[in-house]
C-alpha cells in the first residue's frame, strides 16, 4: 500500500486561472517545486486530482487539459522536483453543453470518486495519505475516501472559503509548501 499526497491542480499547484486550457499562461504555486520534493523526499507518491467542468462546458478539450498537465511536468521538471504518479480529472457537470458530459457523476468533489478510482488504481493507503485543496470540496471528497488529514490551502479559491466544520479537523496554510510542512508533521 501506497502512502500518497492527493493535489487539487488550480490554486493549489498552479495559479488560477479561470477555466485555464493555454499551458503558456501556466504558473506554479509559490513553493509547489520544493513541496513535491518534499513529499517525495517522505516517501509518499503524489497524485493530482481535479475538477474539470470546463470540459462538460465545452470551454476546452481532453487535449488542452492534457497539454496544461505536460507543461506543469515540464516547469516542476526544470526546478528539480519529481512529476506526479497519476493525473485524475472529472469532466462533468449537470449544467454542461457537451452531452456525454453534462450530468451528475461520482468523480466531481466533492464526491470521492476521483479519489477512490486512483485508490483502486494505485494501491493508495487512505489511512496514511492527505489531500491538500484550494476549496471545502476537495477537503471534502479527502474525507469521504478516508484520508487521514487534509488541508486548505489560501491560494487560489482558498481565501474565499468560510472555515466550517468537516468531518475531521484540518489545517489552512499559506500555500502548497506550508500545507506539506503541517500535513507532514501530523504524520510524525
Amino acid at each position: 500500500m501506497n502512502k500518497t499526497f492527493f493535489l487539487d491542480r488550480d490554486g493549489v499547484i498552479i495559479e488560477d486561472e479561470n477555466y485555464l486550457a493555454d499551458p503558456a499562461k501556466v504558473r506554479l504555486c509559490p513553493g509547489c517545486a520544493e513541496a513535491f520534493r518534499q513529499i517525495a523526499d517522505a516517501g509518499y507518491q503524489i497524485i493530482v486530482t481535479s475538477n474539470q467542468s470546463g470540459i462538460a462546458r465545452g470551454y476546452f478539450s481532453w487535449k488542452e487539459v492534457k497539454a496544461v498537465e505536460t507543461h506543469i511536468e515540464e516547469l516542476l521538471a526544470m526546478e528539480g522536483a519529481p512529476k506526479p504518479a497519476a493525473w485524475y480529472y472529472c469532466p462533468h457537470h449537470p449544467k454542461g453543453t457537451v452531452p456525454e458530459y453534462a450530468m451528475e457523476c461520482n468523480c466531481r468533489k466533492p464526491k470521492p470518486g476521483l479519489l477512490l478510482q486512483a485508490g483502486r488504481e494505485h494501491k493508495v493507503d487512505f489511512q496514511h495519505s492527505y489531500m491538500i485543496g484550494d476549496k471545502l470540496s476537495d477537503l471534502k471528497a479527502a474525507f469521504a475516501a478516508g484520508c487521514r488529514s487534509a488541508a486548505l490551502v489560501l491560494t487560489g479559491h482558498g481565501g474565499e472559503q468560510i472555515p466550517e466544520p468537516l468531518d475531521k479537523p484540518y489545517p489552512t496554510a499559506e500555500n502548497i509548501l506550508d500545507a506539506v510542512r503541517k500535513l507532514l508533521a501530523i504524520g510524525q
